[in-house]
């Protein structure tokens, strides 16, 4: 009896443990949440120093720093995502990584000088007064970084380039009335909705089934992964490098396509042939011990996600400072500027830590949607999915096609998903398709009731793409330009209320 005491006591001590340390981590999150907004706001202030409008400048400090958590919690995790769901990644490992990447690709590579939010999709003959512009700006990253927030706690990966778009759409209409915004532009980034994920889809979906049938479907799986597994990898370390150059890099270095393209055969030779004996060696190992091939995409897998990570960081910094850095522009110089201005490091500093923060404390819930809810990950389908958004993202460049980077990752898995899943259910007859053949008639038909329901219900049981993820990512997607349109004509309207009452 003694000993069963003993043992529930040291349960309740485990326990009470365990109770303290939740308790603790509720804690700590709003914590560091707080001191980093504080921290952005006076880094604001200190920086731009004693004016007419610095508390502006505090308070679109503040809104910034809030912006950059939420492009790090929501944006990051599509990155991330199929590496974690494929268990190449642990979620503390991927996490450790895309903080470290994400911060390097904005302080070292995020550019001096960036666009305005509000060019191209603004009447350039619309002409704000320094105060209006700044309420514009506020009001289009306050309501994009409350939608992606909302996003991001219902576990929905969404654009944050939509979602600034539609903040700017709002306050401006708000501001100047409908006219002032430039529509056929709007039109095209709607588009990028239906070509975005198609794209994405269509060249992860062929990227697998090319793997399947040169690697993974034949006899001798080890024999044809030494011969297929490092063209693969070659062919990554080129696509990539042709990445960075082109969007990594682009805020300080502008290559020509052909020397892009002579670095990306380059370093596809050199990727291919220093692979080799890498590849041989693994191969033999993995066969020796029954383990699955699809182990040797690992490295490239992570490889590929820490250089996604570092070009998102680098473009997408601008996303969640370019307007406090147009805000900052028009305080100093006493003009409403909407071209090209001047990015300080203290503006990259609170973008860089700030996605940084975000992924680290926020980003778990999406990474886990998109690595896992939405079908099963493995570490070739992984690789795919990486691979297929550089590749997507340079085609559409050459094309001039306008495509979102987290509608790009989705869709490729997306297009994985669905393409196990009609391999999977090809051979089960489908009732209600009819035949267009005597051989389907008495091949494929079913012959029964009975039968029908059965082949029914094997086919629900094979659905490899979870519908509900599906329909609920895609109203999330159709939904976020209007949503943070709407939200950001109400916060100009407040903005501009509260700035009459204070005389």
């Amino acid at each position: 009896m003694a000993k069963s005491a003993l043992d529930k006591d040291l349960q309740k001590v485990v326990q009470l443990e365990e109770a303290t340390h939740s308790a603790g981590l509720s804690f700590v999150v709003p914590g560091l949440t707080i001191t980093f907004l504080f921290g952005a706001a006076i880094l604001g202030g200190v920086s731009f120093g004693a004016g007419p409008l610095t508390t502006l400048v505090v308070i679109a400090s503040l809104i910034a720093g809030y912006m950059a958590l939420n492009v790090g919690a929501n944006d990051v995790a599509n990155n991330m995502g199929p590496a974690v769901g494929s268990r190449a990644l642990t979620l503390s490992g991927a996490l450790a990584i895309a903080a470290v990447c994400e911060a390097a690709g904005a302080l070292i590579a995020g550019g001096d000088v960036v666009g305005t939010i509000s060019r191209g999709l603004v009447r350039a003959e619309v002409s704000f007064a320094v105060l209006d512009f700044v309420f514009v700006m506020m009001a289009a990253f306050l309501a994009a970084g409350m939608w992606i927030h909302l996003a991001t706690f219902l576990g929905a990966p969404v654009s944050t380039t939509h979602a600034i778009v539609g903040g700017v759409v709002g306050s401006a209409v708000a501001a100047a009335g409908v006219s002032a915004v430039i529509w056929p532009v709007l039109g095209t980034i709607v588009a990028s909705w239906v070509v975005s994920p198609a794209l994405g889809g269509g060249i992860a979906a062929l990227l697998l089934l090319v793997i399947d049938k040169l690697v993974v479907e034949r006899e001798d799986r080890v024999a044809a992964a030494r011969r297929v597994v490092p063209l693969l990898v070659g062919l990554m370390a080129g696509i990539f490098s042709i990445y960075l150059m082109q969007k990594g890099l682009a805020r300080i270095w502008h290559p020509g396509a052909g020397l892009m393209a002579l670095g990306g055969a380059v370093v596809f030779v050199l990727g291919t042939f220093s692979s080799k004996p890498w590849v041989a060696r693994r191969a033999k190992t993995l066969a020796e011990s029954g383990r699955s091939i699809s182990r040797l995409f690992v490295p490239p897998l992570i490889f590929s996600t820490a250089l996604l990570s570092f070009a998102h960081g680098a473009n997408d910094v601008a996303n969640a400072v370019g307007p406090l850095a147009a805000i900052v522009d028009a305080a100093s110089h006493g003009i409403a500027a909407r071209d090209a201005v001047v990015l300080p490091f203290w503006v990259l500093l609170i973008g860089g830590i700030g996605i940084a923060v975000g992924l680290s404390l926020f980003g778990p819930r999406v990474i886990r949607t998109v690595g896992e809810k939405i079908t099963k990950m493995n570490e070739i389908r992984a690789f795919c999915v990486a691979l297929s958004a550089a590749i997507t993202v340079l085609v559409a460049s050459g094309l001039g096609l306008p495509v979102s980077s987290t509608h790009i990752a989705v869709g490729a898995i997306f297009g994985v998903g669905f393409l196990r899943e009609y391999k999977t259910n090809r051979g089960i007859p489908n009732p209600g398709v009819q035949p267009r053949s005597a051989f389907l008639k008495t091949s494929r038909l079913n012959q029964t009731p009975e039968e029908a329901v059965e082949n029914f219900q094997k086919r629900e049981r094979r659905r490899l793409v979870r519908r509900r993820h599906v329909l609920g990512i895609v109203a999330a997607w159709v939904v976020t330009v209007p949503a943070s349109a709407l939200l950001s004509a109400l916060l100009y309207g407040l903005m501009r209320m509260a700035a009459l009452v204070a005389g």
